[in-house]
């Protein structure tokens, strides 16, 4: 079956007369399982993250004898999932993790949806029933290949010994070339038990696998044109460039331009914070500056993303007097959501990088942008309407208070983790990134639970970093179960939890569209006759239940003692510690986009509609 860069079926390895050439007397007969594990250490898999079942259990024995492969044993496959991603995120390695046949890898299917929404490059290895008895409802049979076909980027099903060896090294490849995403190999039990010569490097087999990675010069031209003809441009950076490790050609283009930079929840870190050119995050819950630069522009130019729906809102309205330059690795994303006028297939880095050349070549030639009056604009936007937040009268903690000063009062390099909801915005917004790489979150697939193991991946990849992981107490009770790993493991991550004791986000839009009716909303077991969490009820305790997993736990209620309490956290290293901050349950995230409107309609706050005056709709 010939492969594109596009999501393919199970491919199964066909019979070949060799692994890395003709098999010399000398190569070592191991068994499948001692080739699985062999390969994983010559592709440079340094930590898997897994739990051993019967079908893959034959791998687990050559695996203890590894001197260069760590296993982190989890306690559910969703974590292993998850850690693996949080570990590529931080590192930019393939991440790895490894379950048994069945329930073990029905319970990867989350993470692995999760990886391929964010363009994660991953290796997901599962065991599967012996070869004969495929297809048979076998116990703990399921169709792992079939059932995740749409959701990996490729997935090889292997029933020979001697076709692990190759297809881990096409895993890898097809893993992380390209636009990254996660790859399944699904091995029979009889494949691991079987014998096989070994030799390395294998000989890769890749029909149809060519990505583009070099741009057509005419396009990179023809964009360089329109940035400097265009009066109000914005870069409209996505994930892609982080994953193409362009963040540095990226800060030269924008500076050489002059233009203002947004960067999307999966780009955050890959432009500074800091940069005056950087306007914000765009999208529902974007800043009013990044959200109206985009819809007053007259020229996007987009880097590495897609035009999601976060983004771009009701798609109809979206920009309307904007051209588009799209320049991405994966050309089924160019004009997938929005036309593009100059489409550039491409690896950011080399697209950035030309694009710098030709920018130049047109400022040689004397044609520059003037965007004097655009950043008129901008400034006054940005001063109107800054990113803020109100503290809660009756005196307790507000959530973004919370998560600004765990930001301000944490290590520079600092990597942070996030779940998904309010408290996923709020980190976004107050916390500052100013490297790439140190904002981790589900940002696609928008998966609560991610955050505790995904932190666990991340410092079990960078363990000279401080992690925190931002997660709240709706995620939280997710995977928690993944605390027990890191203080088993020596992984020292933070966690701070954002208790409003309810889904917050939910909550959220239930006040503002579903008349304050918080239908199963309320996380607490008490609730008072509004619904509302009943005062004084802690089920569960997170510090007791943390506790219970080994961690260092404390609880903070009261804004006095908010840095000390965030200081002691930071204190603590030789285990996971985890901080229950008690915050105010009516806080809200602002600025909004209600779903299905148009960016033009973006409310910064409750109430309060931008105002922009009629001189920016010309």
């Amino acid at each position: 079956m010939p492969m594109t860069e596009q999501a393919t079926g199970a491919h199964h390895p066909q019979p070949r007369a060799r692994n890395g050439g003709s098999p010399a007397a000398s190569a070592p007969h191991l068994t499948g399982a001692q080739s699985l594990i062999r390969s994983l250490e010559e592709v440079g898999a340094d930590t898997v993250f897994g739990l051993p079942g019967g079908c893959i259990l034959p791998a687990y024995d050559p695996l203890m004898d590894s001197t260069r492969v760590r296993h982190i044993l989890v306690r559910h496959e969703q974590g292993a999932g998850h850690a693996a991603t949080g570990y590529a995120q931080a590192t930019g390695k393939v991440g790895v993790c490894m379950v048994t046949s069945g329930p073990g890898a029905t319970n990867l299917v989350t993470p692995i949806a999760d990886a391929a929404m964010d363009s994660v490059p991953m290796v997901a290895i599962t065991g599967q029933v012996a070869s004969g008895a495929i297809g048979t409802d076998a116990f703990q049979e399921a169709d792992i290949c079939g059932i995740t076909m749409p959701i990996t980027k490729h997935n090889f099903l292997v029933t020979r010994a001697e076709d692990i060896a190759h297809t881990i090294a096409e895993a890898f490849h097809i893993a992380s070339t390209g636009r990254p995403g996660p790859v399944l190999v699904d091995i029979a039990k009889d494949a691991l038990q079987s014998k096989t010569a070994f030799s390395w490097p294998p000989v890769m087999d890749l029909p149809g696998y060519r990505p583009v990675t070099k741009p057509h010069a005419k396009q990179i031209r023809e964009a360089a044109k329109l940035i400097t003809q265009a009066k109000r441009p914005v870069l409209y950076v996505g994930g892609g460039v982080m994953k193409a490790g362009a963040t540095a050609e990226l800060k030269v283009l924008a500076e050489l331009t002059g233009a203002p930079v947004t960067t999307t929840l999966m780009a955050l870190g890959s432009f500074p914070d800091s940069h005056p050119q950087h306007v914000g995050m765009p999208g529902m819950h974007g800043s009013v500056t990044a959200v109206t630069a985009l819809q007053k522009s007259d020229l996007i130019v987009a880097l590495g993303a897609r035009f999601d729906d976060r983004v771009t809102g009701k798609l109809d309205s979206f920009a309307p007097y904007a051209k588009i330059v799209h320049a991405d690795i994966d050309p089924a994303e160019i004009g997938k959501n929005r036309a593009a006028d100059v489409p550039i297939v491409g690896d950011a880095r080399e697209v950035i990088a030309d694009l710098v050349q030709a920018v130049q070549a047109e400022h040689t030639e004397g044609n520059t942008g003037d965007y004097t009056a655009w950043w008129k604009d901008l400034n006054r936007w940005r001063e109107t309407y800054p990113l803020g937040y109100d503290l809660p009268e009756d005196g307790s903690l507000s959530p973004q208070q919370v998560i600004q000063r765990i930001g301000e009062l944490a290590p520079p390099d600092t990597i942070f983790a996030a779940g998904v909801g309010q408290h996923q915005m709020w980190a976004s917004h107050f916390i500052q990134y100013e490297q790439p790489a140190t904002w981790l979150n589900s940002g696609g697939a928008g998966t609560m639970g991610y955050a505790v193991p995904a932190a666990m991946g991340a410092k079990a990849g960078m363990p000279d970093r401080t992690v925190w992981a931002i997660d709240g107490d709706g995620c939280f009770q997710m995977t928690n179960q993944e605390l027990t790993t890191c203080a088993l493991n020596n992984i020292p991550v933070k966690v701070a939890i954002i208790n409003n004791g309810a889904l917050g986000m939910v909550r959220q839009w239930q006040t503002l569209f579903y008349n304050q009716r918080y239908s199963n909303t309320v996380l607490h077991s008490g609730t008072d006759t509004d619904g509302n969490a009943a005062k004084g009820t802690r089920v569960p305790d997170f510090v007791k239940l943390s506790e219970a997993m080994g961690c260092y736990a404390i609880r903070c209620e009261d804004p006095a003692d908010l840095d000390k309490v965030i200081a002691e956290a930071n204190a603590v290293n030789d285990r996971p510690v985890v901080v229950d901050f008690i915050v105010h349950e009516d806080a809200m995230v602002w600025p909004m986009v209600a779903a299905g409107t148009s960016n033009d309609e973006v409310m910064a706050a409750r109430g309060v509609r931008p105002d922009f005056g009629d001189n920016e709709d010309d």
